[in-house]
């Protein structure tokens, strides 16, 4: 039998978070466990990397011009290991709305993901806008959407046949586009809806003020059981300004929860099951789209995520598979 090789994932934002989760799923997953053997170190933001010992490295850093000296003296260290990166934080979105010398950031991008062999782009959104800029090879890009373990959210009881409650998901923070949810909300003239907001974040304090006033708005505070969250909600409303990917989208389509997005981005790689896009801001749209679904008569839906982990560690299979030079046959069989 053919050893296992060892993938060695380092981590540099250990916070609870999609990021983590995703790592959590990959290490403890018996699908990605059947041809390889997957740990994660963290390591110390803006410090030099350490010496390891692994067949293949995967980085889930965050680039930045600190960072960089760092990733090429890592590289030149590691010069016969493969390695990966996979980019959760930056897209189209976020660097129209947070880069103003975007030349400058787009060289920062090229420059290192230059230094790996394999760049994972998490979304087809975010890999179209890659390509779009020159910021990594087609021969180097590869495509895996995230997952965790989507279990829970399949065993969750349908949303109520008559839906009352919006769920907005997520970190307190101006990416989330909280501060027009509640707004678009509060048009909203039915007394009978609730909309639930889990998370905590530096926004909290102004996104209170936005809400005061309105019972019907609930500040549930961080969700230690996302599955729990889902289950209290029978909508749910994702105005993201911009999102690498999007777990919570992800969840709500498996527990057949309807999903109201602004499809930026990575969103818009998750239209299937009961999905509204909205584009644009306006507090006027998403009032709107909020009151059609929660119009709409509940009921079981189809589950467009069933593959989501089979899909995911066969995408992996086939990256470890191709970055060690194995033969097409060999990466078939290890994806079968």
């Amino acid at each position: 039998m053919t050893k296992r090789p060892h993938v060695l994932h380092l981590i540099d934002d250990t916070t609870a978070g999609g990021v983590m989760r995703v790592l959590d799923h990959i290490r403890h997953c018996p699908l990605m466990a059947r041809n390889a053997v997957h740990s994660v170190q963290p390591v110390l933001r803006g410090k030099p990397l350490p010496p390891v010992a692994a067949d293949v490295v995967v980085s889930h850093l965050t680039v930045s011009w600190r960072m960089l000296p760092m990733l090429i003296l890592f590289r030149a260290r590691n010069a016969t290991t493969p390695l990966v990166h996979v980019e959760h934080s930056y897209t189209e979105g976020f660097a129209a709305l947070n880069v103003s010398a975007k030349r400058r950031f787009h060289t920062l991008l090229r420059t290192t993901y230059a230094l790996f062999d394999r760049v994972v782009a998490v979304s087809r959104g975010q890999a179209r806008w890659m390509q779009a800029r020159k910021l990594v090879s087609d021969k180097a890009l590869q495509v895996i959407n995230p997952v965790v373990d989507l279990q829970g959210f399949r065993a969750l009881p349908p949303a109520s046949a008559t839906r009352r409650t919006v769920g907005a998901i997520g970190r307190l923070d101006p990416q989330k586009g909280f501060d027009m949810l509640i707004p678009a909300f509060r048009a909203l003239a039915r007394r009978d809806i609730r909309l639930n907001v889990y998370g905590d974040g530096s926004e909290r304090a102004a996104l209170e003020a936005l809400a005061e006033g309105d019972d019907r708005i609930r500040f549930m505070g961080h969700a230690a059981s996302p599955e729990a969250a889902m289950a209290e909600v029978d909508v749910v409303a994702m105005p993201s300004r911009w999102e690498a990917f999007g777990l919570v989208a992800l969840e709500a389509r498996a527990a057949g929860r309807p999903l109201v997005s602004s499809g930026v981005d990575g969103l818009s790689d998750q239209t299937a099951g009961r999905t509204e896009t909205v584009a644009g801001w306006s507090v006027d749209s998403w009032s709107r789209a909020l009151g059609r679904a929660l119009n709409v008569p509940g009921g079981v839906t189809d589950d467009p995520t069933d593959r989501a982990e089979t899909d995911f560690a066969n995408a992996w299979d086939r990256l470890i598979a191709g970055v060690l030079g194995r033969d097409r046959q060999e990466a078939a069989l290890l994806a079968s």
